[in-house]
């Protein structure tokens, strides 16, 4: 099987990490990248999660934050009305 030569670029410091590892697991870097490109080959997935943060599950955790904080202000309970009379009053104080 005829084999080619392939660059990639990584920080100096990964390397440096990445290439101690190699030695402790008893392999050159070479294999331990020949080994991860022949599971993604055979498993046809990525041995690891890759996704990208819901941006509405998101918006549901900083929702739940602000319940919280609120909640420790002693605020949970405010009706649209009392919501507006606080901003009122904050802006009266601005003045």
């Amino acid at each position: 099987m005829a084999t080619v030569a392939t660059t990639i670029r990584l920080d100096s410091e990964l390397k440096k990490r990445f290439d101690a590892l190699c030695d402790e697991f008893g392999l050159t870097v070479n294999t331990a990248i020949n080994l991860f490109v022949k599971s993604v080959v055979r498993t046809r997935s990525i041995p690891f999660s890759i996704k990208l943060d819901d941006p509405v599950e998101l918006g549901m955790q900083a929702l739940e934050e602000l319940r919280a904080q609120a909640a420790d202000n002693g605020l949970q309970d405010m009706t649209l009305d009392d919501i507006n009379a606080e901003i009122a009053a904050a802006r009266a104080e601005r003045k």
